[in-house]
């Protein structure tokens, strides 16, 4: 490994974003073509992943790479030009905890872990309301919607999303998934997910699976 690739790959495993963020302005800086420059750090990414699923990384440090990696790509990849970002990435996914519920755990989990295997997320955080998931599926097109749900009692409004999602006719252009505590494979047949997983590693597995199907 080169030595600039070998100093891009210690930022990401060490989560240093403004390290991160710096080596990206030099690589836009010197008019290096961006898309064969995202490559190492891609490779870092998920080293990082890799790593995680090992037992050698644990939450904090992942979660902490991904933001790094995130530094970069805000980087080389601005709004702007977010549709290039996305063809480089293995697919993009839009998250978020469903509306009525705060926990973001298991979801900040997901969304790492999916960045480190090569997805571009778009994290929207907590208690997102219905409208705005719509919104954000109009305007990212993206592959999948990932939905969290912690509650007994929010766990419906993955189901008012997804009847959005027809109501609007966007429904056949996104693969959802859903899972949080209550969540059930079962439930998730019975509101039309496209599936379900019982934790980050197979929610990262399952998209993996969906995207070659």
């Amino acid at each position: 490994m080169s030595k600039p690739n070998q100093e891009i790959h210690n930022c990401i495993l060490d989560g240093d974003a403004g390290k991160t963020k710096i080596l990206a302005e030099k690589i836009v800086n010197a008019g290096s073509n961006p898309t064969e420059a995202l490559q190492p750090f891609i490779t870092a990414i998920r080293h990082a992943g890799d790593l995680f699923d090992q037992g050698e990384f644990f939450l904090p440090q992942l979660l902490l790479s991904a933001k790094a990696m995130q530094a970069a790509m805000d980087v080389m990849f601005p709004s702007s030009e977010g549709k290039s970002a996305a063809r480089l990435s293995r697919g993009t996914v839009i998250a978020g905890t469903i509306q009525g519920d705060i926990h973001e755990i298991g979801k900040n989990l997901v969304c790492a872990l999916l960045s480190a295997h090569g997805f571009q997320v778009v994290d929207l955080g907590a208690d997102v309301a219905l409208d705005r998931f719509v919104q954000e599926t109009e305007q990212h097109k993206p592959d999948f919607l990932v939905l969290s749900a912690l509650l007994t009692t929010t766990m419906i409004n993955q189901k008012h999303l997804i009847d959005q999602l027809n109501d609007k006719g966007i429904r056949d252009g996104v693969k959802v998934l859903v899972g949080g505590a209550p969540v059930t494979s079962d439930w998730a047949e019975e509101i039309g997910a496209d599936g379900y997983a019982p934790d980050a590693s197979r929610a990262v597995a399952l998209a993996i699976k969906l995207l070659d199907a």
